[in-house]
């Protein structure tokens, strides 16, 4: 029998050209759409979202994306809004970094909007101590 040499068949050889990245056309939003940020990952396709209107969103990645643009935590990504439901939302696109700060330049994103930046902080929570631990009264580190 043949000795298997490999990591799988040729398919896997013929693989992904992942050195060439090409750039695609930067996509606004329309009527109907927002950006966001996301806050938090909540597991089978699911996102809390901070939109640009300053309101949390519950997203849900569209059948599209899934398995194929990986969103993860502090991500820019262009929302659908939904007419019926406005707490929940659907995203249609992930933004790069690189198309995030051209976005931000453009003036389509506010300034204080953090890009590239896993550490999302979000509102009413205070970071200040976060490496401190309170037990019964003695601050350790």
């Amino acid at each position: 029998m043949p000795k298997n040499k490999g990591k799988g068949g040729k398919n896997r050889k013929r693989g992904k050209n992942e050195n060439e990245e090409e750039k695609r056309e930067l996509i606004y939003k329309e009527d109907g759409q927002e950006y966001g940020q996301v806050m938090r990952m909540l597991g089978n396709g699911r996102l809390e979202c901070q939109c640009i209107d300053g309101k949390k969103r519950m997203c849900h990645i569209r059948g599209k994306m899934r398995k194929k643009v990986w969103v993860g935590q502090g991500d820019i990504v262009l929302v659908g809004l939904r007419d019926y439901q406005d707490e929940k939302a659907d995203v249609i696109l992930k933004y790069t970094a690189d198309e995030a700060r051209v976005l931000k330049q453009y003036g389509e994103l506010p300034e204080h909007l953090r890009i590239n930046d896993t550490d999302v902080v979000l509102e009413g929570e205070d970071n200040e101590n976060a490496e401190f631990f309170d037990f019964d009264g003695k601050t350790q580190l």
